[in-house]
Parts: C-alpha cells; structure tokens; sequence
C-alpha cells in the first residue's frame, strides 16, 4: 500500500514528440501527473521478436503521486500506440521539499 505522499518517477517511452504531448497532455489534464518532461533524440536497442533492434524514441519523465500509479499506467496504455509500452515507476527518496509538496498538490502551486 502506498502513503499518499509518496511520489514517483515514472518513465515511458513513445515513437515520436507528438506521441508524448498527447500522452504527456493526457496525464497532467486529469490530474494523474503534475509534469511531464519529453526528452527527445534517445535510440532504444531492444531484443523484440527473436531478433536485436533499434528506434529512435522520445522519454517522457513523469512526476507523479504514487497513489495514482494503477490509473496512470491504465491512461498510458489505453494512449500508446505500442503493443507492449515501457512503463517503468521508481520511487522518490528525496529532493526539494516546495517542489515535492508541489507533486502532491499542483493545483495549490504558490
């Protein structure tokens, strides 16, 4: 069971920029993220298939409560155009507590 103030790091990766604005527009609009960052130009070499590959694909970096995790990977998939979507969340130990406390409650942003 996760404490509602715990947050975490939650990285997908998406085939193109467009991609990751919609999905990353999706997550903060209903409020299952508090930012999203898309890092573009990252390759990805993959076993798939039976067979060793490569894609160019963007990293999205999503900050968000670890509590909203089942209906974050939930919104991700039903938006993903992959079969099988890199959904991966880490916890968060530490960092600026104002910007922590931001995570928890975006919209009370000072």
């Amino acid at each position: 069971m996760t404490s509602p103030d715990e947050i975490q790091l939650v990285f997908c990766t998406v085939p193109d920029a467009d991609t990751g604005r919609r999905i990353a527009s999706a997550l903060v609009e209903y409020q299952l993220a508090a930012c999203v960052n898309l890092l573009p130009a990252i390759e990805s070499i993959y076993r798939w298939e039976g067979e060793v590959t490569s894609s160019a694909e963007v990293l999205l970096m999503i900050k968000a409560r670890a509590a909203d995790y089942p209906l974050l990977e939930t919104r991700i998939r039903a938006l993903h155009p992959y079969e099988l979507p890199e959904i991966i969340a880490v916890p968060l130990t530490a960092g600026l507590p104002a910007y922590l406390d931001w995570v928890r409650n975006p919209d009370e942003a000072k």
